[in-house]
């Protein structure tokens, strides 16, 4: 269910998407967000400085999380997302503990968009499937603010 600052909160993961471009990496961010709504931390997309193909800022992000705060806490926290977490970033915020993901653009958009580019071979298998995998629940709302979320791929993957 959308709460009060999911916009707010999923539009500062925008701007993380957006420096991270900026800083010549892939347009994605990520922003955790505490029980409280604040913000505890923002991961944009870590690629560069070593093509490191597995640098999803989802990822990244739930790996930070996962170290300072632990899965009890995590449990009642949100990460935001710019575009809906793949496989992968979807496991690691499972196994982070993490208790809700909202998102910008889904997966299947995200790959009509990036086609088979060698540095985003999208999977299009949505977070929600993943999750509903595991034993417990992760609460996802997206997509959210869609057309915002795509924008920020718009020339990206030439």
């Amino acid at each position: 269910m959308t709460q009060p600052d999911d916009e707010t909160l999923l539009r500062h993961s925008f701007e993380v998407a957006k420096r991270a471009q900026a800083d010549g990496c892939h347009p994605f961010g990520a922003t955790l967000a505490g029980p409280d709504g604040a913000v505890l931390m923002e991961q944009g997309n870590g690629f560069l400085p070593d093509h490191d193909m597995t640098g999803h800022a989802e990822r990244i992000l739930a790996s930070r999380a996962s170290i300072k705060y632990g899965s009890a806490f995590l449990a009642d926290c949100t990460l935001y997302s710019s575009a809906e977490p793949c496989a992968m970033c979807a496991g690691a915020i499972y196994w982070s503990g993490i208790g809700r993901v909202v998102y910008g653009m889904s997966e299947h958009d995200l790959k009509a968009i990036t086609g088979n580019h060698a540095e985003n071979p999208t999977l299009d298998l949505p977070c929600r499937t993943v999750f509903a995998a595991g034993q417990r629940m992760v609460e996802v709302v997206g997509p959210l603010l869609a057309e915002e979320a795509r924008a920020l791929h718009e020339g990206a993957w030439v």
